[in-house]
């Protein structure tokens, strides 16, 4: 799977482990942000246009509590993004919303959690049925 990664100077440090962990798990990764001096509006403004431009399947923003890039990510008509901090909840923004994309804050979750993240937010697949009208909804927004 290609996924496309980017995070502001408060999220470099995690977007970089877990560029390492998901390349060691066989997955493109694309880092959109190589650079650790950005704010959180420039570097989810990269990864939300890489999506949009079908750069790759999921993507990931980080910065220091996951919200400034979440309301960033929103303000994208046809991306559908969740601010996540535990497992279920980014498996259950792939299986009922189709998220395309989750932000995360390196403040708030440690490496190990944003392993176990990550891995179900790729993992999750979206069920469709009775969903769709939801996205449907979301996509017609913003």
């Amino acid at each position: 799977m290609q996924i496309v990664i980017g995070a502001d100077s408060a999220g470099f440090e995690l977007k970089e482990h877990l560029k390492k962990y998901l390349s060691d798990k066989g997955h493109k990764v694309i880092d959109k942000t190589p650079e650790n001096d950005l704010d959180f509006f420039e570097s989810t403004t990269r990864v939300a246009k890489a999506i949009l431009a079908n750069e790759a399947d999921r993507g990931i923003a980080i910065d220091e509590y996951g919200a400034g890039s979440f309301m960033t990510a929103c303000k994208y008509k046809g991306i559908i993004c969740a601010e996540v901090s535990d497992e279920h909840s980014a498996k259950m923004t792939r299986d009922h919303n189709n998220a395309s994309m989750i932000t995360m804050g390196a403040g708030i979750v440690g490496k190990r959690l944003a392993e176990s993240i990550v891995d179900a937010f790729i993992k999750g697949e979206y069920s469709g049925g009775r969903h769709q009208i939801r996205v449907d909804m979301l996509n017609k927004m913003a």
